[in-house]
């Protein structure tokens, strides 16, 4: 399972789907649109900064931060249109991404030696958030500390303390629109799955559904484990 900042935008409707082999490799399929009300906002911030005709997402962007990050072979992603992106991206090893220097990994790859079987455990909690963007973009994490979004900023609060937040500052529209925002993800592993954390599966595929408000908060850490 991969978990991709470039999701964190927001307000968006994302799914991302692909494969992961026994050596923690993988190949993603990533699709990501924001929503109306984030949109015309990401309007207005680009418009005050001076980049009007802009991608709302920019697909060039998300695919040179992406491709340097750690445990990525390589990134591609194209607008279809200034709102949505779609794009690929290569995992040389799941357990290196977004693992750097200090920075400790937050997905834990194991392959059982000689014999099939494994695991993968994904962990996220608020402490780590900040340093986790900073390794894919800058850019993101500039996004998300406009939206005061804890998982940028590291600060304590609950997910209705956010959405309050955002509703006085950009309105029920936005706030709304991340309430109702989720990630989509569906992975196939290298063997038939026989337990999963935090989402459903049937044989070799896990599926998780996954509230944006959630992520972007991290009111409670994140955990998510598929044993194969």
């Amino acid at each position: 399972m991969i978990l991709l900042p470039v999701l964190f935008f927001g307000s968006c409707a994302a799914k991302i789907s692909g494969q992961l082999d026994g050596n923690g490799a993988g190949d993603y399929m990533v699709n990501v649109s924001l929503q109306p009300q984030f949109s015309r906002l990401i309007r207005s911030l680009q418009s005050l900064a001076g980049g009007k005709d802009a991608p709302l997402i920019d697909g060039a962007l998300v695919s040179g931060s992406l491709a340097k990050a750690p445990g990525v072979a390589s990134a591609a992603f194209k607008n279809n249109s200034p709102d949505t992106i779609d794009g690929t991206v290569k995992i040389s090893k799941i357990g290196d991404f977004l693992a750097s220097g200090d920075v400790p990994g937050f997905i834990n790859f194991e392959q059982n030696p000689g014999k099939q079987g494994g695991q993968c455990v994904i962990n996220i909690d608020r402490a780590m958030g900040p340093d986790l963007l900073t390794l894919v973009s800058p850019e993101i994490s500039d996004y998300l500390e406009a939206l005061m979004a804890p998982i940028a900023t590291g600060d304590e609060m609950t997910n209705s303390d956010y959405l309050d937040a955002i509703t006085s500052v950009y309105g029920a529209g936005v706030s709304g629109e991340i309430s109702n925002s989720s990630i989509y993800i569906s992975i196939d592993f290298p063997g038939p799955v026989q337990s999963v954390t935090n989402g459903a599966f049937n044989g070799r595929r896990a599926v998780f559904d996954i509230p944006l408000l959630d992520l972007l908060v991290l009111e409670k850490p994140l955990h998510y484990e598929v044993i194969w």
